[in-house]
């Protein structure tokens, strides 16, 4: 995988952005965006209205996107290691965030489509797309994200932080179109229980098309978690920008990104024996581990001194691993 050239090359392609934005124009334009990030009212316009939404959007929220997205990729990738996608349609794609994770999960360039309502989106998307060799072909199309939306016949679709802004019913003609055109469909929303419940019923309408889940899940039966109880999610590591720290103050260099996702295919994949869903905890001696598995069922399991090899490992898992590890099966 070529993960970190693309983050690197994104990050350099967004400095500067804020360049002649005034910074209470900035934070003022991210607050608006945070509101609507963490409502609940569908919205039959676009989110993103003008460059100062869409600069302030790519620089606060592209960079969490992106790291929520390639590690939703990275699990998928695990469990279809002879595949890699040959073309990608990008479905309220905005500014790039999941083409660029895509590209970094995956190497080579490919046929990319990135459809949004949001014409400033589009435009700045591209603008940042030049800065990678293997993007700079990408297309960009205006596109109603609904009832009227249209998928080309693709080998992947990516659906990420788009389903929240949608009424009940767009969200299940965007999931029926991107089932009926891909071969695989990764869709991503925020690691909240309202995100997870967007997620799980997407996940429902995947199984009733006829996909397989990937990843996250070790099988494709029904979610074990009981609904108002808890909640699937995971979380990646993202750097907090100048952005980020003039919005949210605070002194740390990073954040953490919750957020939910499931992994379908029409073809064969290798999911996960079972899957870290929260964070190991740690202690003297020994190591709990929170799984989800194949049967389905939850289920914590204790790896102590005594397991050796497997307990170095259980150190070194992290909250959304596969377990046991490759080595260990």
């Amino acid at each position: 995988m070529n993960a970190v050239a693309p983050a690197e090359t994104l990050r350099s392609a967004l400095a500067g952005l804020l360049d002649g934005l005034p910074p209470k124009a900035a934070s003022q334009a991210v607050e608006r965006l945070i509101a609507n990030y963490r409502g609940q009212t569908p919205t039959h316009t676009p989110i993103l209205r003008d460059r100062s939404d869409v600069v302030a959007y790519a620089a606060y929220r592209m960079p969490a996107t992106f790291e929520a997205v390639r590690a939703a990729l990275d699990a998928f990738a695990d469990t279809v290691p002879e595949w890699s996608p040959a073309s990608h349609v990008d479905v309220g794609g905005g500014t790039g965030a999941a083409t660029w994770a895509v590209n970094a999960t995956w190497e080579g360039a490919r046929p990319v489509t990135v459809l949004d309502w949001a014409e400033p989106a589009l435009v700045l998307g591209r603008e940042i797309a030049a800065a990678n060799p293997e993007l700079k072909s990408a297309e960009w199309h205006r596109s109603r994200i609904g009832a009227a939306l249209s998928i080309e016949s693709t080998d992947l679709v990516t659906v990420s932080y788009v389903l929240g802004e949608l009424t009940g019913a767009d969200r299940a003609f965007v999931v029926d179109a991107a089932a009926s055109a891909a071969r695989a469909v990764v869709i991503i929303e925020p690691g909240t229980p309202d995100g997870y419940a967007r997620v799980i019923e997407a996940r429902d309408r995947l199984i009733g098309a006829g996909f397989r889940i990937a990843a996250p899940c070790p099988h494709s039966a029904g979610c074990p978690i009981v609904p108002g109880e808890d909640w699937c999610h995971f979380s990646a590591r993202v750097s907090r920008s100048s952005l980020h720290r003039q919005v949210k103050g605070g002194s740390l260099p990073y954040e953490d990104e919750k957020f939910s996702y499931v992994a379908a295919t029409r073809f064969p994949s290798d999911p996960a024996p079972s899957r870290v869903v929260r964070r190991p905890q740690i202690r003297k001696g020994q190591v709990l581990l929170d799984l989800c598995e194949t049967e389905p069922s939850l289920r914590r399991e204790t790896v102590t001194k005594r397991h050796g090899l497997l307990y170095r490992a259980a150190r070194d898992a992290d909250w959304g691993d596969a377990w046991p590890p490759p080595q260990e099966d």
